[in-house]
């Protein structure tokens, strides 16, 4: 049995200052771990945020999920979808009225009246009129509603591209796939919500600001996947560990996270952040699987026409948005290079070749969520920034091509509610103005929301006072004619 041992104030004060040290370093772990909270701590409850949840619908939905095929560069309607006799009888004759009133070049550059490049036929039981240069959408014919009276608010491109997709004349407005995500979150956390298919051949005019979320949170922006290769790089762990540890490290990482954004509660990007990371380990599980376009059929990709020469990169990324929309991705974008129908020059030839690498997988993209019951529930929309004018535009000497026209254009919406083998609205005798009811992009856009289950007005953002709208302050028209 050993002495007992008497301490002096120099043992005393040192092992005081020990007991000091454990105390500060348990208060650290304690601010870290449990945020200053008393040990044991209790359940740290996260702040309000913005998030990706689903949310309720303002009213019954028919779409619930949507894919823009988006045609940059402005398509001909007089060309594709409007057919304009009177336009082809005064072909090579001077435009009868005021030249100031046609294009964006000026009058110097407007050349005479061009009749259309290709011949038309009625398709389907509908007799919707449809070019020759689309054989595979035009057996989609009933499938499809024609938007004959589309018009917007600017001829350049910049500005044009901004209002489709923003429905404002400027950048940093949020987009429409920005709002369809705040207003709806998304039905699969572990894939992107907004997804956007680049072209190999390049981004879009405008780039990012065609999927931007602007003003609201970034949490709701586009995730675009790569062009070319995998969609997405690291999906496979660097290595394997056991899912128990995998989920405490995932339940430590949240816990932390909510410590975090609860002492800095308005940082949207930090949501954004603190999302984009969790949603990276989450694809980690199921995103190889739905981005896999080997798990498809030959038969399937043959449909698209993957494989082939014209068509296999815009076939591939249509087999893609199907099989992100199946799985609960809400909206999806494809995007063309730059500029691929802005037809200047020779318009013949450039709206055939666009024609040629885009109408087989639209029409196969059609059928296949027909087969598979996913029209009634997938709205599918195509269509540029305007359109094209009923005369020829002199570039380099020669008229062959059209000028900018955003008084009218065609755009066209597939399943999700809207009433197929439709033409709505017409325009004049040379394919110029919209005359009958005519839709402007404000319409278009509250017509997509309220197919969605959201209404226009009840759809807003506060900042700085105001409640922003993807629609602006002027009272927009739901198309209902075309909702079945």
């Amino acid at each position: 049995m050993t002495a007992s041992r008497h301490y002096n104030r120099r043992d005393f004060f040192a092992r005081t200052s020990s007991g000091v040290l454990g105390a500060a370093l348990t208060s650290l772990l304690a601010e870290d771990f449990f945020g200053g909270a008393p040990l044991p701590a209790a359940e740290v409850a996260p702040r309000s945020a913005f998030d990706l949840k689903p949310k309720r619908t303002h009213h019954e939905a028919q779409a619930t999920a949507v894919i823009q095929l988006f045609m940059s560069g402005g398509p001909s309607q007089m060309d594709l979808f409007d057919p304009k006799p009177v336009l082809n009888r005064m072909d090579g004759k001077p435009y009868p009225g005021n030249v100031e009133e046609i294009g964006n070049q000026g009058a110097d550059n407007v050349g005479v009246m061009m009749g259309g490049r290709y011949k038309f036929a009625r398709r389907g039981e509908s007799g919707m009129w449809m070019a020759d240069v689309l054989p595979h959408t035009a057996a989609m014919a009933d499938d499809i509603c024609l938007l004959n009276s589309m018009w917007t608010d600017h001829p350049n491109h910049d500005n044009a591209l901004y209002k489709i997709h923003s429905g404002r004349l400027f950048m940093g407005y949020p987009t429409l796939g920005a709002w369809t995500l705040y207003g709806l979150g998304s039905e699969n956390q572990n894939l992107p919500a907004y997804v956007v298919l680049n072209d190999p051949l390049g981004p879009p005019k405008n780039g990012t600001r065609n999927w931007t979320a602007g003003f609201l949170p970034p949490l709701f922006q586009g995730t675009p996947f790569r062009p070319t290769g995998s969609p997405l790089l690291n999906l496979k762990p660097q290595y394997e560990q056991p899912t128990e540890v995998t989920a405490a490290a995932r339940g430590l990482l949240d816990r932390l996270d909510a410590i975090h954004r609860r002492e800095r509660p308005y940082y949207p990007e930090l949501d954004a952040r603190i999302e984009s990371y969790g949603l990276a380990a989450r694809m980690q599980l199921s995103a190889g699987e739905a981005l896999d376009l080997g798990r498809e059929n030959k038969a399937t990709l043959a449909a698209y026409g993957v494989g082939e020469k014209w068509t296999d990169s815009f076939a591939r990324r249509c087999v893609l948005a199907r099989r992100l929309v199946e799985r609960g991705v809400r909206f999806v974008q494809i995007f063309l290079e730059e500029q691929p129908w802005d037809s200047h020059v020779d318009l013949a030839d450039n709206h055939r070749g666009a024609c040629l690498r885009t109408d087989k997988p639209v029409a196969a993209l059609l059928r296949d969520l027909k087969q598979r019951g996913l029209l009634d529930s997938t709205l599918v929309m195509w269509g540029g920034e305007f359109g094209r004018t009923p005369t020829s535009q002199k570039s380099g000497g020669v008229y062959s091509g059209r000028d900018h026209n955003m008084q009218a254009f065609t755009s066209w919406l597939a399943g999700g509610g809207v009433r197929g083998g439709t033409s709505y609205g017409s325009t004049d005798d040379f394919g110029h103005k919209a005359v009958e009811n005519p839709v402007s992009v404000h319409d278009y856009h509250a017509t997509i929301l309220h197919l969605l289950g959201l209404h226009h007005h009840d759809l807003f953002y506060q900042r700085s006072g105001l409640e922003e709208r993807l629609t602006g302050i002027n009272t927009p028209r739901v198309i209902s004619e075309i909702i079945g």
